[in-house]
């Protein structure tokens, strides 16, 4: 009946989520295990992305980085994967809503944007108290299409739980994305809750963020929600009220539109800080930016994020790879080798540019590569292409 869900209408689980909450047999407790620490971790992506201090190589007469306060920060090229320069890449902190593009690469295929779905007052059990919420009502009905623009453009927990309950819960999505967190080789993520709210433990990385964008960005649907501006939503009895993307790097709001900017997804929480992954096509070339956690200034990580991109883009190619977004395992072939990192993404640390003026501490020592073990490589086959204390 129009206006009512019935589970009968979801379409069934991808083989991938199915595996990857199999591996946990059924449970987020199973796979909401904490997050590998740097040592473990962080060579995922090239040895170089492991070592302390700000990773770059610059050729004779490149620009230099801009001078940055947050605590972590990767810029990569899209296209290539290559990651052109980054500072903590692996280094766990809170997410905030930025892990919310986890959550869209787990669940967004799973339903038909025209399906509809009259929300309850159980899907909105649970949301934690000072969320970000776009206002959806008990007893309206919204499209899948409609729930995505308000966990897009206004960064909506409510939108975020009334999906996790189509989907089968909180407990089941927390582990799906545990999962799907797995499969893309983000081993900095632990995952307690879809929202990206202040929970204790719930870290992700800024290599981590930038592998979830750029994931993310494969889907038509996922890039058109994360670039829409505004958009008119749901207000119940027929109405409707115009809601605009919290993105301000997108829409201009506080800052200067970044010209060729297509997303992703911003996060605010007062634990976590600012957090902003974004993405921008210029001369067709896309790079990708994951600012996390500045000092100071609520738009403090948008203006670096613009600083990095500006910088990515008038370097061009004289900015050589530190370290590479490893490809999901889903992806890979069967016969792919271990996971060892090219030539570039492990070169020493000596061809950095220390003495190029940039005004940065080089250098500190690798670590040790993590391998994604054990059942996970079930997961490999060919994916489908396809604003204050709030998160």
């Amino acid at each position: 009946m129009p206006g009512t869900s019935h589970s009968s209408a979801y379409p069934q689980l991808s083989r991938r989520t199915a595996l990857g909450i199999g591996l946990g047999l059924g449970s987020a407790a199973a796979l909401a295990l904490p997050a590998q620490s740097a040592s473990a971790a962080s060579a995922v992506g090239g040895s170089r992305l492991a070592a302390s201090g700000v990773q770059v190589r610059r050729a004779a007469g490149a620009p230099k980085l801009p001078k940055l306060a947050a605590k972590a920060w990767l810029v990569a090229d899209n296209d290539t994967g290559e990651v052109l320069a980054a500072y903590n890449a692996h280094r766990p902190l809170p997410p905030a809503s930025t892990l919310k593009m986890l959550f869209a690469d787990t669940v967004l295929p799973e339903f038909d944007r025209d399906l509809e779905h009259k929300v309850t007052a159980a899907d909105l059990a649970g949301i934690p108290y000072g969320s970000s919420l776009v206002g959806i009502q008990a007893g309206t009905t919204y499209t899948v299409h409609q729930l995505w623009q308000g966990v897009f453009l206004r960064s909506g927990n409510d939108a975020v739980h009334v999906l996790a309950s189509m989907y089968g819960g909180v407990d089941k999505t927390v582990a799906a994305m545990q999962a799907r967190a797995a499969d893309l080789r983000a081993g900095d993520t632990h995952v307690v809750s879809p929202d990206g709210f202040d929970h204790k433990g719930q870290v992700s990385s800024a290599y981590d963020l930038t592998l979830f964008a750029r994931a993310g960005l494969k889907n038509s649907d996922f890039r058109g929600y994360c670039g829409t501006e505004v958009a008119d939503f749901p207000a119940g009895g027929g109405k409707t009220f115009q809601i605009q993307n919290t993105d301000r790097l997108l829409t201009g709001q506080g800052v200067s539109a970044y010209r060729g900017l297509i997303g992703v997804k911003n996060g605010y929480t007062s634990h976590a800080g600012n957090t902003f992954t974004g993405a921008a096509t210029r001369d067709g070339r896309t790079l990708l930016v994951t600012v996390m956690h500045p000092k100071s200034g609520y738009e403090a990580v948008y203006e670096e994020t613009a600083a990095l991109l500006d910088w990515a883009f008038s370097a061009g190619r004289s900015a050589r790879a530190v370290g590479e977004l490893v490809t999901p395992l889903s992806e890979r072939p069967a016969a792919s080798p271990s996971d060892s990192a090219s030539p570039a993404a492990g070169a020493p640390a000596a061809v950095s540019s220390s003495g190029g003026g940039d005004g940065w501490a080089f250098g500190g020592s690798a670590a040790v590569a993590a391998v994604a073990g054990g059942g996970l490589w079930a997961l490999r086959r060919r994916v489908r292409p396809t604003g204050r204390r709030r998160a």
